[in-house]
């Protein structure tokens, strides 16, 4: 489970997400909405330990992110809304280097490794280096460095940017195989289709409160029964 209490965040004065809470479960598929500048990336990056919290708290499965940052970081695998890292490493060893940090034994990091970058179409470009990938590729690296010590808890920060369909297909069943499995999938994205398609639960934040919580259904029955949640979204994130 992940807890999110009364957490808030401050840039240069200027309040970024104030007060805000969220409850997720275990074996959810969780959408997290809101458009640009809301405070969506904010509250990622205090979930991940990036940045610190300025007031509240947050705990990923009874682990404190402030009070044991170690512990609670080998929970959770991460992946960013840019993917532009370890650029001069090549693939294999971007992924044998993300395998040793979290103590993945050889043969079941081979095979990890071979399962997923076959299925990301990414497997003949191991030996290759990562800043001669396109930002697809990069993209897919990334999810496959994430996916290798199979953590209880997903954070993804709009993780089906640059994918191909094959492969946004291939993500998008590793999610719900890993819902399937007890664990939580948290994601923000911008594709409201994905959240339709997807998501057990959504949250929507504007100006770094959360204006909803909840499934679908509970969301139309609050509004109107009838509407899709692009009119939901509108709705809930006009100017104030």
């Amino acid at each position: 489970m992940i807890e999110i209490n009364r957490i808030s965040k401050s840039f240069a004065g200027k309040q970024a997400v104030r007060e805000l809470d969220l409850s997720i479960p275990d074996g959810k598929i969780f959408g997290f909405l809101g458009p640009n500048g809301a405070g969506k990336s904010t509250t990622i990056k205090m979930m991940t330990g990036i940045l610190p919290i300025d007031d509240g708290s947050i705990t990923l499965n009874g682990v404190d992110i402030s009070k044991d940052p170690m512990k609670a970081k080998r929970l959770f695998g991460y992946v960013p809304d840019r993917s532009d890292i370890f650029l001069r490493l090549k693939g294999i060893e971007y992924l044998n280097f993300i395998a040793d940090i979290f103590d993945v034994p050889e043969d079941l990091r081979r095979r990890r490794i071979d399962e997923l970058t076959k299925s990301f179409g990414i497997y003949n470009a191991l030996n290759d280096h990562i800043q001669t990938y396109s930002h697809g590729m990069k993209q897919k690296i990334v999810v496959t460095g994430v996916l290798l010590h199979d953590p209880d808890v997903w954070i993804l920060d709009e993780p089906l940017t640059g994918l191909d369909p094959k492969s946004a297909y291939t993500l998008k069943e590793l999610m719900r195989d890993h819902a399937a499995r007890g664990k939580i999938v948290f994601f923000s994205t911008h594709v409201l289709e994905v959240v339709e398609q997807l998501c057990d639960e959504v949250a929507i934040i504007h100006n770094g409160h959360v204006q909803f919580q909840g499934n679908m259904t509970e969301m139309r029955q609050q509004f109107k029964e009838d509407d899709n949640l692009e009119r939901l979204f509108l709705e809930l994130t006009e100017n104030e």
